[in-house]
């Protein structure tokens, strides 16, 4: 009696064990399969578009690691009025925390080009809503999949990429970034204040400058979507036509500051000048040089004040 007690308890014993064998096992099964896995994290964290993981990144300038002259950043078709012509897909990226004319911080690239960011874009999620014309006249800022991104005084956390033309388009605190075809050496901040929607970037997604417009904006900026001449100078007066094509009845107004109007046909000037869609030179801005047919294909059925730069 008592051997078949103790051949009872024996048994208990080994299917409690192998019990609990499968119990940990389960247990391990469950962890691989969760998504948790830390390896991976770095990864998904600073990715937001497929391929964004096949990028390297380097701490450090270009320069700096060696990078191929003439390739990347520095490849002459990479410039932005070069860049304007077709998309260009870099082979590495260099993002730089320094300055660029009175903006400080800003973002700049390996060659010095100040890089800009879009208010019509949105960052949660990273979204682009700059194509066509714009993104003629705003060139985004692509880095080739497989290609490496420098980082110099830009945390990692900050940038991640959304996926366009074939390659990847970096964003900055969520923000897709943009070069200016206007910008013609580097330092230069052309963009800055553009249509009141087009800042330079911050090392971490925020307007450079404060939101506010550079000093030589004021005179040489253009619209989100117009080829406008920066060179242009100010305007000291315009006849503004109530219907298209410069057909009366017409409104001679000239400078300087600010003067309150209302026609919404199209206007004939020599120079440029500043129109917004409220009085007093309040609402909606778009700055426009030489004669305009049609106000309502630059997006302003009326126009209610006008500013002249002079």
């Amino acid at each position: 009696m008592t051997s078949s007690i103790r051949g009872y308890l024996s048994m208990f014993r080994t299917r409690a064990t192998t019990l609990a064998s499968l119990a940990t096992v389960g247990v391990l099964l469950l962890s691989a399969c969760d998504g948790n896995d830390t390896n991976d994290a770095g990864a998904s964290a600073s990715s937001s578009a497929s391929g964004a993981g096949d990028l390297s990144f380097q701490n450090g300038t270009a320069r700096q690691n060696n990078a191929p002259a003439q390739t990347g950043d520095f490849a002459p078709d990479a410039a932005p009025p070069a860049a304007a012509k077709k998309p260009v897909a870099r082979k590495w990226v260099q993002l730089s925390a320094g300055r660029a004319g009175q903006l400080d911080p800003v973002v700049v690239n390996g060659a010095g080009f100040t890089l800009y960011r879009f208010d019509e874009d949105t960052a949660d999620p990273s979204k682009s809503n700059c194509s066509g014309q714009c993104a003629t006249t705003w060139p985004p800022y692509l880095v080739a999949r497989g290609g490496t991104v420098f980082l110099d005084g830009i945390d990692k956390s900050a940038i991640g990429f959304i996926e366009r033309d074939g390659a990847l388009q970096v964003t900055i605190g969520g923000w897709p970034v943009y070069l200016f075809n206007k910008d013609t050496k580097a330092g230069d901040t052309n963009g800055q204040g553009v249509g009141g929607t087009w800042f330079g970037v911050t090392p971490d997604g925020e307007k450079a400058g404060g939101g506010q417009p550079a000093d030589d904006a004021d005179q040489s900026g253009a619209d989100a979507g117009a080829d406008v001449d920066p060179e242009a100078s100010p305007a000291g007066s315009a006849t503004l036509f109530q219907g298209a094509n410069f057909a009366d009845p017409s409104q001679g107004v000239a400078g300087p500051g600010c003067r309150n109007v209302r026609f919404s046909g199209s206007i004939q000037v020599s120079g440029a000048l500043k129109i917004w869609d409220g009085p007093n030179c309040t609402g909606n801005v778009k700055v426009v040089s030489g004669n305009v047919q049609d106000l309502s294909a630059i997006g302003f059925a009326t126009v209610k004040s006008v500013r002249f730069l002079g």
